[in-house]
């Protein structure tokens, strides 16, 4: 189909008016991600002010006359069908950014971005000083500006749902209640089995010696080359809580956070956040400066960086080509076997830390922060009620009590950032990510024995063709279908973890 002039005229002028405000938002992501890594503690107020000024200047030319008159012509019936398919994928896009940001008062939006760029510091002061009462204040305030938001954006059932939708599109709390149920069913009684079988394997040498940053964020940038990330476009840094951000997928932020007595939990979260940083630099390159650049969603983006850290970092087969490679970094490993390594970084044993936790019962950590942020924005809990809440769900579901704020509710930076909503997408990553492997398996001629080889190429590449290239102009259902050939099915995780550790700790169903 031909497009008219005037059609191809407000496309045109459509993606310049984009790629504005796509810079804008990277530039405030720049900004995030220097707060975060190296600016002056000094530097956060006036930090917030100039995120704030960004998000505004963002915000109007998203909500613009110039951009309703391109989207009230694009979005007439029989005009998306003349588009290519990039541009009705950035019309479909742009279109639901903007109805979200016509519904976003400007002062709500200034007044969020200030206060979570503050909350920053609150919250890293509050955490090493193990005090929750000192993050309280600034907590009720995001809380309530979510509140706010979620009113502003309107919902069916929950306010809840509202912000689950910001990540993970059109998920609903009457999607998740059953779905972790059914996960909690699953995993408790792996988890059962596991604590009967009397063993119990052996994991101090992971953190009997000292084991100096240096050396472990070289061999992490080793491995994270091995897995592809290309550091010409990206870089690894330190910070407070790993994440992952940037500007394009020719620029790509990764931090993680080093404990000199751990000889893993570095690598493992390096690991994580390079899925996360090679999803973003396998985008389609003709995508930059959109919004279709992105990832579909979180649960997508997590499948990525869970699907590197567990079913590849914890395996048996990556072991067989690294430890001996570890061994020569950190000569105190140097009387411990390939085997007995991989046995210890897959113990299962309840821990306080979400990041630090074993595959079996990380989602019993989302779980909990699901149901106490869920109850906080639906207002059937308070802020001062989070620590005795926290300690509460963790003694349920793991059997072990928090002994101060920073093992229990301050160990997260999602709130401070005002991300709530967001902790159920990991939990839908660990299942994307299982169905995903279960395929690439299946599609790429020895898989195991590739990585077992050190070969994490042909993994990489698979996900970038399957997965990465198409960036945003696929919604996660229609990946999961096309790559996988059904709909997401929760029976690959499931399997995958009765698989892996009914095998380490010889146990059947």
């Amino acid at each position: 189909m031909q497009t008219s002039t005037a059609t191809t005229a407000s496309i045109m002028a459509f993606q310049s008016l984009v790629n504005e405000i796509h810079d804008l938002n990277a530039t405030q992501a720049l900004l995030g991600w220097d707060l975060e890594t190296h600016m002056p503690e000094k530097g956060s107020a006036m930090r917030a002010k100039q995120m704030a000024t960004l998000a505004k200047l963002s915000h109007n030319l998203m909500t613009s006359a110039e951009m309703d008159e391109h989207l009230r012509h694009l979005r007439q019936p029989g005009i998306p069908e003349k588009l290519d398919t990039m541009s009705q994928a950035l019309v479909r896009e742009v279109g639901r950014s903007y109805d979200k940001s016509k519904k976003t008062p400007l002062e709500l939006l200034q007044e969020m971005v200030e206060t979570t760029a503050e909350a920053h510091n609150i919250w890293v002061d509050a955490r090493a000083n193990k005090q929750f009462k000192q993050f309280e204040p600034v907590l009720r305030k995001i809380i309530s500006l979510n509140q706010r938001l979620a009113e502003a954006q309107g919902y069916e059932d929950s306010p809840y749902d509202a912000l689950l939708d910001e990540y993970e599109p059109g998920l609903t709390v009457k999607q998740l209640d059953p779905l972790f149920a059914k996960l909690k069913a699953d995993i408790v009684p792996l988890l059962k089995a596991i604590q009967d079988s009397g063993h119990s394997p052996e994991a101090g040498f992971l953190h009997e010696g000292f084991f100096p940053a240096e050396k472990q964020l070289e061999f992490s940038r080793k491995v994270l080359t091995d897995m592809g990330f290309d550091f010409e476009a990206g870089r690894l840094d330190l910070s407070a809580h790993p994440f992952s951000s940037g500007s394009s997928s020719h620029d790509v932020r990764l931090t993680t956070r080093i404990d000199e007595h751990d000889v893993f939990s570095a690598l493992s979260s390096s690991m994580h956040e390079g899925g996360h940083g090679m999803y973003e630099q396998g985008v389609n390159p003709v995508l930059n400066r959109t919004p279709l650049a992105e990832g579909t969603s979180l649960g997508i983006h997590e499948s990525q960086s869970r699907l590197w850290e567990n079913q590849v970092g914890r395996s048996r087969a990556f072991w067989k080509h690294y430890f001996p490679k570890l061994q020569e970094t950190f000569p105190e490993l140097k009387n411990v076997t390939a085997e007995k390594f991989y046995h210890g970084i897959n113990r299962v044993r309840p821990s306080f830390i979400r990041v630090e936790s074993d595959e079996v019962t990380y989602n019993l950590h989302i779980l909990l922060r699901y149901e106490i942020e869920k109850a906080l924005i639906e207002g059937s809990m308070k802020v001062d009620e989070i620590p005795e809440a926290w300690a509460a769900k963790a003694q349920e579901y793991l059997g072990i009590t928090p002994s101060n704020d920073a093992e229990g509710a301050l160990q997260d930076i999602h709130w401070s950032h005002g991300s709530f909503g967001y902790f159920p997408t990991y939990t839908l990553g660990n299942l994307y990510s299982a169905q995903f492997f279960h395929t690439a398996k299946k599609q790429i001629d020895g898989l195991e024995d590739k990585i077992g080889h050190g070969e994490l190429l042909p993994l990489k590449n698979w996900l970038n063709k399957e997965i990465h290239w198409v960036g945003k102009m696929e919604n996660a259902a229609a990946i999961v279908q096309r790559v996988t050939g059904e709909p997401l099915n929760a029976r690959y995780f499931v399997d995958y973890l009765w698989g892996k550790y009914g095998e380490i700790f010889k146990i059947s169903r």
